[in-house]
């Protein structure tokens, strides 16, 4: 019981809202509120500061929070290592992911997983950034992670995939049809942007060519980016993976000169991949591989 008070109270950490929290872990707020004041009744501190934006760590917290995760994840190690001696029967996997992985390919990933190992759960947290799939493996709220090159240090990756970056033009552009986008039209077309914490791979390509784009227009969401192109506002960069089904008219080709992500798969370094860790990365490397031997002409990337 009390290992489920740690885990409440750090979602409410991460998240910065009680009610956030409470959506996230399926509780009502009022249940959430009553595990922060119990921990902090039991404790005579002060764990949290409450205002109208949300939540904060006290200093007390914050001393607590590195603690309360490695409760946390030695109960899971625990668990983990019950579940090897049951033959994988049980476990819960905590995957971190972003965007296009989470809709492409993880629900067929996952449902191949579970025909094997029927009594295993899924908790996948899905991220914007891949500095924030980064933060949860290194905090240990996460088992592995897909996330792009390069990565920061403590992580060890496994690769996967390489994700080419195409130009995405309006139907009606006069280069639709092109074998590639000319660099130079960066300059010259009105450009949709996602901001570049979001997006380091178009800041580098600016940066290297020497390129000042047309930026008209800054969103935060691949569709919403598809959605504008489709209506003539402008252009984009936007990878391979993101432009699968999406349900929108574009034209995507080949820049100029071709660009790539490198996509990964992360898991802590320092220790090996606990066994379910280990049988879930062998799973995903298989299922990745046949994709690649069914795309003539790419493949994805080898170890």
């Amino acid at each position: 019981m009390d290992q489920n008070k740690y885990r409440v109270f750090l979602k409410t950490v991460e998240l910065g809202s009680i009610t956030r929290a409470a959506e996230a872990l399926g509780y009502t707020q009022s249940a959430v509120s009553r595990v922060v004041a119990d921990l902090e009744r039991e404790w005579g501190l002060d764990l949290l500061t409450r205002g109208r934006s949300g939540v904060e760590l006290t200093s007390q917290g914050a001393v607590l929070v590195p603690y309360l995760r490695g409760v946390c994840n030695a109960e899971k190690e625990l668990e983990e290592q019950v579940a090897e001696l049951h033959g994988l029967t049980r476990g819960t996997l905590r995957v971190g992911t972003f965007a296009s992985v989470s809709i492409h390919w993880l629900p067929a990933i996952i449902k191949e997983f579970l025909t094997l190992y029927p009594g295993i759960r899924f908790e996948l947290e899905s991220k914007w950034e891949f500095a924030e799939v980064e933060d949860l493996l290194r905090h240990g709220q996460a088992d592995c992670g897909f996330l792009g090159l390069p990565v920061g240090p403590g992580l060890d990756t496994f690769p996967l995939w390489r994700d080419e970056l195409l130009a995405v033009l309006p139907p009606d552009h006069p280069l639709a049809g092109a074998p590639f986008y000319p660099m130079e039209r960066l300059a010259e077309d009105p450009f949709i942007w996602i901001p570049e914490e979001r997006d380091l791979e178009l800041g580098l390509i600016f940066q290297e060519e020497g390129i000042r784009p047309n930026l008209q227009y800054t969103v935060n969401d691949d569709i919403a980016v598809l959605a504008m192109v489709e209506q003539g506002l402008g252009v984009s960069i936007r990878p391979e993976l993101v432009l699968k089904n999406t349900g929108r008219r574009f034209a995507a080709i080949p820049l100029e000169r071709p660009r790539y992500r490198d996509i990964v798969l992360a898991v802590r370094s320092g220790r090996p991949p606990s066994p379910l860790t280990a049988r879930f990365l062998a799973c995903v490397r298989e299922a990745v591989g046949r994709m690649g031997s069914a795309r003539p002409g790419k493949e994805p990337v080898q170890a």
